[in-house]
């Protein structure tokens, strides 16, 4: 049971998240297109990456640049078969603190995102009949503190999971959400100060960040065969922040 020689399409590729999920699908013998607006980054990562993948610097809340990604990615590697909408922004301010730039900047990557490369990748999957789309979104762990357009954006995003599994379910397709919660990243961890550190870790069950490479491993197991039978979920990967 495998995914040797699917064709996988990962936005924000160049993320923390987006990269391990990358270097997981290239590992199980997936051929692999990194989505990513930082194109130089992209191609600096490339170069360290063993297996069969292309770069496509494209902008996923604009409606043409995904079309023309989406032509790029089946010209050069074929039909996609995996697609894992690991774009993102994030803001933590409130909504006194959100403007309409951050918001629509937060709104668009992680919702328009999803909903523009999902559109685009659906008919060729349901026409064939075997498809993944992992999204990244949920409010498994709600007692993690986020801004007023993150919470927005992760509540979206698991309605759109749950209304794009139900459409397809039937034509071979499963679409899950991972809902992640203090993943080691620029974005989650890495700017917290000390004390910051210390309280988020003392509020996690688990008392670790977690890792890039778990939430690998669980876009590993939602796009193998093995999952088959599961859609419409939110997987929650959250150190038991849950529980809380």
């Amino acid at each position: 049971m495998t995914i040797r020689g699917k064709v996988a399409v990962v936005t924000g590729g160049a993320g923390a998240l987006g990269l391990a999920a990358v270097r997981a699908l290239l590992e199980d013998g997936a051929r692999v297109a990194l989505v990513d607006l930082d194109a130089l980054r992209l191609d600096t990562l490339s170069r360290f990456l063993r297996g069969e993948r292309i770069v496509v610097a494209a902008d996923v809340t604009d409606t043409q640049a995904v079309r023309a990604a989406h032509e790029r990615v089946r010209a050069d590697l074929g039909p996609v078969d995996i697609l894992v909408n690991a774009a993102g922004a994030s803001t933590d301010s409130a909504i006194a603190a959100t403007d309409m730039t951050a918001w629509r900047r937060v709104l668009g990557a992680r919702l328009d995102g999803t909903f523009l490369w999902s559109r685009a990748v659906l008919p060729e999957m349901t026409t064939r009949g075997w498809g993944r789309i992992v999204n990244v979104g949920g409010h498994r762990a709600s007692a993690a503190p986020r801004g007023t357009a993150d919470a927005a954006a992760s509540g979206a995003v698991a309605s759109l999971t749950e209304a794009l599994a139900r459409e397809v379910a039937s034509r071979g397709v499963t679409v899950n959400a991972i809902a992640p919660t203090f993943m080691r990243s620029p974005s989650a961890t890495d700017h917290l100060t000390e004390a910051q550190r210390r309280q988020v870790l003392a509020a996690l069950p688990a008392g670790r960040f977690g890792e890039p490479e778990e939430f690998a491993h669980a876009v590993r197991f939602l796009v193998s065969p093995l999952a088959g039978f599961m859609t419409g979920e939110t997987l929650g990967l959250d150190g038991g922040l849950h529980l809380a």
